[in-house]
């Protein structure tokens, strides 16, 4: 009945082993720089499916087969650019945390700029102004009230 039980238990610890490592993802690399090439691809890859979430960290079925796919096409010896190009191709732009620099992309890489110039501009149209009405003379009439106010007796 002790035996039993020792190899029941080993057979729980193995199952539940092999379900704990099978979650790992372990991607043998022969080469350091390209370990970091793949570290690299997969943190500046969002996950089309988690919200802001790159593919290196998720743990959703889309972005292990996105790792598997970017595994693969470094061991076919492509470069970075035919990398992504292809997960672009494949996936759409939302995939890249920053977007090319495009027809379609110039208002959203122009227009914080734009803001930033726009503001400088305000501002110193207001800086003008005010310096512009500080500086206007007064006419006879302001000038008499002024001394009018000016020389008038304080009640004690």
């Amino acid at each position: 009945m002790a035996l039993m039980r020792a190899v029941a238990a080993m057979l729980i610890m193995i199952v539940a082993f092999s379900a704990a490592a099978g979650g790992i993802e372990l991607r043998q690399f022969d080469d350091p720089v390209m370990q970091a090439r793949y570290h690299d691809l997969t943190a500046t890859m969002r996950c089309p499916l988690c919200e802001n979430q790159a593919i290196g960290d998720s743990n959703a079925p889309i972005a292990a087969d996105m790792r598997d796919r970017i595994y693969q096409l470094l061991q076919e010896g492509r470069s970075d650019i035919e990398i992504v190009d292809h997960m672009v191709q494949r996936f759409g732009e939302y995939i890249l945390y920053n977007p090319r620099l495009e027809n379609r992309t110039y208002l959203l890489w122009g227009l914080p700029i734009a803001l930033v110039i726009l503001g400088a501009l305000v501002v110193l149209l207001m800086i003008r102004a005010r310096r512009n009405a500080s500086a206007k003379a007064l006419s006879a009439e302001e000038r008499q009230r002024v001394e009018a106010l000016i020389n008038r007796k304080r009640p004690s």
